[in-house]
């Protein structure tokens, strides 16, 4: 299903309980043949059960959701020509002008899921914010450092930085899941304070959807609304299956369709923070992947259109060591079904470095296994980084050497040579060239850029004109800024 991105908004989320004690005892009778839908499951038989409150379930999880506050101070460059009293009667003594200051503000909620107080949140709430604050269920403020952001999953873990012993919420098994779960939402809509909604799993492994880099979601219509960001979808049983993320909506509000992060990303993005990582470390495939159409489909004489193409294969990567070739169709992982790029990319960036991962490969109309190495993208060449300076618009950026490494981290599209930004200095040159995180640099003045060294040679003095030859989200395109 493909959804029109032009209505994604992030959204905040909220965590769900489970049932009551006496709806579990219920649960556990035989029902008759006609409420047995799904084995474990029944519907209700009297007006006294549906009656019944998940309020033990909220109970149990509310405690362990916070609401997430960042801020951080923007100083605009100085510009002596615009420090002007006339400039300065339009746009006031704030108000964007250049040399002054301005305050960022984000909202959103999170959940407490260790007892020295690890905070797992949306990357989006605490993007480029410096100063973090998390207010606890009973109203306590509590100062928090960022410990691990990961743009790629959207997800970020905190710290809090005063007190121990937090209250939690336990991680369950997101690949547990069934289309029609109960799932309950917490978090802090349109900063009102915390707030519990109701709902079901509405779809699982939802794709296409846009958000991060791992397109792979539990869709749900447990109503989410702006501020919910980073709180948990949870299940009957008041463990965490999944953090609210986004939701498709033409207004800004909730119409009933949410999506949150499985939670068996989220530990792989927990266990890195615990470990004292910067990044998170995943599985390298080594090949390029392509969705497979209906046109395709029958050109490799599939009976449907599933699975994940092979377009491209790096000879030194574990794909090619675990004998797949370009064509090769990718239909399941350790007998898991991947039925499109996007849920290889899921199902391999669950799983831990190290050991193995068995492939289900089609081939020339033949299912074959194929053992494959669990190893992390190598860094080569070395990254050399290094934060440029002097007279030129690529002031303020740091750059770094294309390595599968990077590539991965980064997510940059075909980039085989060139140098690759890493990040942008608020205020500075590069920001209002509209230099971007992931922008690979591939020439300079007609200057071929092949390492950072390259770039910074090229920059070091100064020129009337930049030509820039960039390639961003697998497009190239030329620039010409003055000196």
């Amino acid at each position: 299903m493909r959804l029109d991105l032009r209505h994604l908004v992030f959204g905040a989320f909220a965590c769900a309980a489970g049932v009551s004690a006496a709806y579990i005892e219920r649960a556990a009778e035989p029902a008759p043949a006609h409420a047995q839908a799904v084995e474990g499951s029944v519907v209700p038989k009297s007006r006294a059960e549906i009656t019944l409150s998940f309020a033990p379930v909220v109970k149990k999880a509310q405690p362990a959701v916070v609401n997430v506050f960042a801020s951080r101070v923007e100083r605009m460059p100085a510009n002596p020509f615009l420090d002007d009293p006339i400039f300065r009667r339009f746009f006031g003594e704030g108000g964007g002008m250049p040399g002054r200051s301005n305050t960022a503000q984000s909202l959103g909620s999170g959940v407490i899921v260790d007892p020295a107080g690890l905070v797992v949140t949306n990357n989006h709430v605490i993007e480029g914010m410096t100063d973090v604050k998390v207010a606890l269920a009973d109203k306590r403020e509590i100062p928090a450092k960022i410990l691990l952001r990961d743009p790629r999953t959207d997800l970020a873990v905190l710290k809090l930085t005063e007190g121990t012993n937090f209250p939690t919420m336990e991680l369950g098994d997101s690949d547990a899941l069934e289309v029609g779960d109960l799932a309950l939402a917490i978090g802090n809509p349109f900063g009102v304070g915390q707030t519990v909604t109701q709902g079901i799993v509405s779809a699982l492994a939802r794709t296409h959807v846009g958000i991060s880099d791992y397109g792979f979601f539990i869709q749900t219509d447990a109503a989410i609304n702006p501020g919910n960001s980073g709180g948990p979808l949870v299940d009957m049983n008041a463990r965490v299956v999944g953090i609210n993320s986004a939701i498709f909506s033409k207004s800004g509000g909730s119409i009933g369709i949410g999506f949150a992060i499985p939670v068996n990303m989220v530990k792989s993005v927990l266990l890195a923070a615990k470990g004292g990582g910067k990044m998170v470390k995943r599985p390298w495939l080594g090949a390029t992947l392509q969705t497979i159409s209906q046109e395709i489909a029958e050109g490799l004489g599939l009976d449907r259109p599933t699975g994940a193409l092979l377009a491209d294969i790096d000879p030194k990567g574990p794909a090619a060591d675990a004998g797949l070739k370009r064509g090769d169709v990718i239909v399941s992982i350790d007998g898991q079904t991947a039925d499109d790029p996007e849920a290889v990319g899921y199902r391999l960036g669950t799983k831990p470095l190290g050991g193995q991962a068995t492939l289900g490969v089609l081939r020339g109309g033949k299912k074959i296994v194929a053992q494959m190495r669990l190893t992390p993208a190598p860094e080569t060449p070395p990254r050399d980084t290094i934060k440029l300076k002097g007279p030129s618009p690529f002031a303020g950026a740091t750059v770094v050497n294309v390595s599968p490494a990077v590539v991965e981290e980064m997510s940059v599209q075909g980039a085989a040579n060139g140098v690759v930004v890493s990040e942008i200095e608020d205020g500075s040159f590069a920001q209002q060239l509209n230099l971007q995180r992931g922008d690979v640099v591939l020439a300079v003045n007609d200057q071929k850029i092949e390492t950072t060294r390259d770039l910074e040679k090229a920059v070091s003095s100064r020129a009337y004109y930049w030509k820039i030859t960039l390639a961003r989200g697998g497009q190239v395109f030329t620039t010409v800024v003055g000196g």
